[in-house]
């Protein structure tokens, strides 16, 4: 938790309080300027020429003076507690963050010690009790926090299904309990990138770190990537089924650099591709099934460079319509991809040094309209 406090420290710096005689004299400056401004704005539209001169002035000039003098005295001593007022609501507003902040580190460390717990049961509990916590976290520091924390128990190694030995009852019995942890925290993850970004609870914008994480099933449909950095590096799809059917990628950067597909189905059906950047560059797609299927790229930056194609890649009916796609270096090998009545019409797509080795291609019926397709050198070859 202590590797947080920094986070809200940057967070309240901008609000950091000015010494008290620093804000009455900027008060008393500010004040007198207004005055002034108002003062010589009355003056020119009076038409005045100069100041008439009394010798003597009667007692109803007197009493406009006092008057005036005492209203001076009275307009100080509003400002003085204006001033001195707002210091104490911000005050009590930072005793109040402070005082959030020290619940939420007892509540955050009860919730990690759960999740290290034996019991699946219990480590379940932690799992929504770090989400509640970044709900109800004071800072968004704090709640980048628990999320960084989920994201790392993803991270933790883990065997899937297929590696298990055969007929070791105990083994599998802990893999599904640690399985069922794991795809809570997916889930979680997912229900909060469906809320809307102006959602209080919504955690759009945040980072994600799934480095190296080993998915063996996982649910982000519909999820919605509008900012911030989330990075699937070097991830292992090693079987089940992973969807990110319907998620919407507009504005954050997602890296699936480096994954390695050896089995499952992996599906981007129907998801949108509108802005930042999506990298699945040096991937390694060796068997399974990809499905791009009716996705839409429409301004994002998608890039396959060197990435290796030995699986089913699927992408009928997708729409190329703005944006940029290379499979620059890629290499369709052995497996099957089909472009099955996809739209080509505004986007730039680049197969530059791609080749295609052993592998079955399906361009049948695609829609090559305004947009660009560059083959490069040396072109696509068929061995």
């Amino acid at each position: 938790m202590r590797l947080s406090l920094p986070r809200m420290r940057a967070e309240r710096r901008g609000l950091r309080l000015w010494k008290i005689w620093i804000a009455l004299l900027l008060a008393f400056i500010t004040a007198i300027a207004i005055a002034a401004g108002v003062f010589y704005a009355g003056w020119g539209l009076l038409g005045a020429r100069g100041l008439k001169p009394e010798p003597r002035i009667d007692a109803k000039t007197l009493f406009d003076l006092v008057k005036l003098s005492f209203g001076v005295v009275a307009g100080a001593g509003a400002l003085v507690a204006l001033v001195v007022a707002y210091r104490r609501q911000r005050l009590d507003e930072d005793g109040a963050l402070r005082d959030d902040t020290r619940l939420h580190s007892e509540r955050f460390t009860t919730a990690v010690s759960q999740l290290g717990d034996e019991a699946v049961a219990v480590r379940l509990g932690g799992v929504h009790a770090l989400a509640g916590l970044a709900d109800d976290a004071p800072t968004r520091g704090l709640r980048q926090t628990c999320i960084d924390v989920l994201c790392a128990y993803l991270r933790l190694p883990y065997t899937p299904e297929t590696e298990l030995p055969t007929g070791a009852t105990e083994a599998r019995h802990t893999y599904l309990a640690l399985r069922e942890v794991r795809h809570t925290i997916i889930r979680l993850i997912r229900d909060h990138l469906r809320l809307d970004s102006g959602d209080q609870y919504s955690w759009q914008g945040h980072d994600f770190d799934f480095t190296g994480v080993v998915f063996d099933g996982g649910d982000f449909t519909d999820a919605v990537f509008s900012g911030g950095t989330v990075t699937f590096s070097e991830a292992a799809f090693a079987g089940g089924t992973v969807t990110f059917w319907g998620a919407m990628f507009s504005g954050a950067t997602v890296s699936f650099d480096d994954v390695l597909l050896s089995g499952g189905w992996v599906t981007f059906h129907d998801a949108a591709f509108a802005s930042g950047t999506v990298d699945f560059s040096q991937a390694a797609f060796d068997s399974g099934m990809v499905d791009f299927a009716h996705a839409a790229f429409t301004g994002a930056t998608v890039s396959f460079e060197g990435t290796y194609f030995g699986a089913t890649i699927d992408f009928t009916q997708a729409a190329f319509s703005a944006g940029a796609v290379t499979f620059n270096r890629a290499l369709f090998h052995e497996g099957a991809v089909t472009f099955h009545e996809a739209a080509f019409t505004g986007a730039m797509v680049d197969f530059d040094n791609a080749m295609f080795a052993d592998s079955t291609g399906d361009v049948r019926s695609a829609v090559f309209l305004d947009g660009r397709v560059t083959s490069g050198e040396p072109p696509v070859s068929r061995s």
